[in-house]
């Protein structure tokens, strides 16, 4: 349903449009978990495994999607913000052109290496044919991942972050549901959690395409799909930089978890668990990219660049002040959220040690997130990508690497560390937000 975000109070839309988006992330969390969770009441080690292993080549996979779909969701709410539907209804066609293409090609392209790829990711040999399994039924459901996702940023586009919402929760109890059909009842272990997880995911789709449909939101026409160079171009440019800096922070993640497995079981299950508990943390962040993202871009096209400027002000306030309580808070209780997740006192106090430090890269992430949602919705998706980019590396791994080596008793620094990076992302933004409004107003 297209709504007007350039009227109004801008704090107001910016928390409305946020919550929706946040509870979208929380339950595609969830979506992730539910698997894991069931298939470990039914089968061994080695099938939870499986599907531990597989599950992190399609979050990579997906996050990837979702960045490089990003371009979309900025196309289309400048073209809205502008009130023009027509080139909206163009930026909708393409989009759908051009995301089948890819999610064909992938789909084609992965299966032809998917043992390659479970190779890579280390996975050890009694989970290697259920990784396989799983990962070739999640292949052949590309299309529907690809769908979901596409659709997710045209609602949002629009100014509507709430169907979105909707979809993900019926295909969150969708894929429950036939998890404990598929592997309680029928036994069919990581493909049944595959098959699940592929099935609920097109259960969403057909369902959002019926709203759609109801709806008749956009004068969708023939020659819309047809592929347009300058329409695509800048889908791409706003895409493209998003997907890889998305895939650059799961490289970095993937680094930082081998640089603490080198360091013994203890402190490898606790950089794991904090990992989750940070993973779910950071959605505060990420949605506040998403929504600036959204928001800007239709303020920009309706040439209320002052209303966009203050969006990315008041994500920034809000993004700090929750950052602020989460990590004077976690100082105090970082032992008992780790041992929500085990029982071995040595494991909680290393994982006490790294979630203080760590803690602190949420803060930071929120400002350069707000920042990235900013550039992003002014086209310039690149400075998100750039400041990402540095932090890695030239902070975020070489600073895990020195002081896993140089403090080998503790994961504290290792954890400031990363945090540390996200520091440096912020001052890079800061820098090229002063550029960029110079510029604006030099311009104007």
């Amino acid at each position: 349903m297209e709504k007007n975000l350039t009227t109004g109070s801008v704090f107001k839309n910016l928390v409305v449009f946020s919550l929706p988006y946040l509870l979208s992330f929380c339950l595609q969390t969830l979506y992730g978990m539910a698997d894991l969770f069931i298939i470990g009441q039914y089968e061994g080690v080695a099938a939870t495994t499986a599907v531990s292993v597989g599950s992190q080549v399609m979050h990579m996979l997906t996050v990837m999607l979702v960045g490089l779909a990003m371009g979309t969701t900025v196309s289309i709410g400048q073209a809205v913000g502008a009130g023009d539907r027509r080139r909206a209804a163009q930026d909708v066609g393409n989009t759908v052109t051009l995301f089948m293409a890819l999610s064909l090609v992938l789909t084609a392209a992965l299966l032809l290496l998917v043992r390659p790829i479970v190779a890579v990711m280390s996975t050890p040999e009694e989970a290697m044919e259920g990784t396989v399994r799983y990962l070739t039924i999640c292949f052949i459901g590309i299309p529907f991942i690809t769908a979901y996702n596409i659709i997710s940023s045209i609602f949002r586009g629009m100014g509507d972050s709430k169907s979105p919402m909707y979809f993900i929760a019926i295909a969150c109890a969708a894929n429950i549901a036939l998890d404990y059909l598929f592997m309680g009842a029928l036994r069919l272990g990581p493909a049944g959690a595959a098959l699940g997880t592929t099935l609920a995911q097109a259960v969403s789709v057909i369902v959002s395409l019926a709203v759609i449909a109801k709806k008749r939101m956009l004068p969708l026409q023939k020659h819309d799909f047809k592929p347009c160079r300058p329409v695509l171009q800048k889908i791409l440019s706003i895409g493209v930089p998003v997907a890889l800096q998305d895939g650059f922070i799961q490289v970095s993640f993937i680094l930082i978890t081998i640089i603490a497995n080198r360091r013994g079981l203890t402190d490898a299950a606790a950089v794991g668990i904090v990992e989750k508990i940070i993973g779910f943390l950071f959605l505060i962040p990420s949605s506040m990219l998403s929504s600036v993202s959204a928001l800007g871009a239709q303020n920009i096209g309706a040439g209320r660049r002052d209303r966009a400027v203050l969006t990315l002000r008041y994500a920034i306030v809000l993004v700090s002040a929750i950052g602020l309580v989460l990590g004077v808070l976690i100082q105090f209780i970082a032992d008992p959220v780790v041992g929500l997740f085990t029982t071995d006192t040595a494991v909680i106090h290393a994982g006490g040690q790294y979630l203080r430090g760590y803690i602190w890269d949420s803060f930071f992430a929120g400002i350069h997130f707000s920042f990235s949602g900013y550039f992003c919705a002014c086209g310039r998706s690149g400075l998100s990508f750039l400041h990402n980019v540095i932090a890695i590396v030239f902070v975020r791994v070489p600073g895990a690497i020195l002081t896993s080596t140089h403090f080998p008793t503790t994961l504290l620094p290792m954890g400031l560390a990363t945090a540390a990076g996200s520091l440096l992302s912020v001052i890079v933004c800061v820098i090229a937000y002063t550029i960029l409004r110079r510029k604006e107003k030099q311009t104007a």
